[in-house]
């Protein structure tokens, strides 16, 4: 019913009081925002919770949405402000090696994909591992050009710095994330070249 309708649309429709509409939009576009929240916070049940609270938020303040940019650069703005706004305020996060390496483990059990679905999985796994590794700036604008698909344009907008500056941070990002690859998934990046 909804899939054939762009955000504008939707967003109008929101507006005008059809709440069916929003739930459009928050299907639309629930894994992209839980996927900043996550790579920001690097917990999944915060990162669920901060979600919400972005849905919410970008709810209440639909009527403020100009249209200028995309929707998603819109709602970027928000999750990346609700979730400095949580780290801020969160006290260091401690956990155990442990849990950590049995999440690791249980992830990585899909066994009845084919080999190349396997592999492909691998590698998106690996470079999601090294992003995390990257500070929470450095992974933001990774994140936001290539998972995202936003323009330098658009980064420089939603994170308020000029487009030069958008693409000197893009820059060292990349350069962070290949030092991370190169060190930490040695044998694999080898096998990659």
């Amino acid at each position: 019913m909804l899939a054939g309708n762009n955000d504008n649309e939707l967003i109008s429709k929101v507006l005008r009081g059809d709440q069916q509409a929003y739930a459009g939009l928050v299907e639309r576009y629930q894994a992209y925002v839980f996927t900043l929240a996550l790579r920001m916070v690097k917990n999944r049940e915060e990162a669920e919770e901060l979600s919400q609270d972005v849905f919410i938020k970008a709810y209440k303040y639909l009527a403020d949405f100009r249209g200028e940019s995309r929707f998603s650069t819109w709602l970027y703005t928000i999750v990346h402000n609700t979730c400095l706004s949580f780290l801020r305020k969160k006290k260091p996060d401690t956990r155990s090696l442990d849990e950590e390496h049995n999440f690791n483990l249980a992830d990585n059990r899909e066994t009845s994909f084919r080999a190349d679905l396997v592999e492909q999985k691998s590698r998106q796994a690996m470079v999601n591992q090294a992003i995390s590794q990257l500070g929470a700036d450095d992974a933001g604008i990774i994140t936001l050009f290539y998972k995202s698909e936003q323009s330098l344009e658009e980064i420089a907008r939603i994170l308020g710095i000029e487009i030069n500056t958008a693409k000197v941070r893009l820059h060292r990002a990349r350069q962070r994330l290949k030092e991370v690859m190169e060190t930490r998934f040695t044998e694999e990046v080898k096998d990659l070249t």
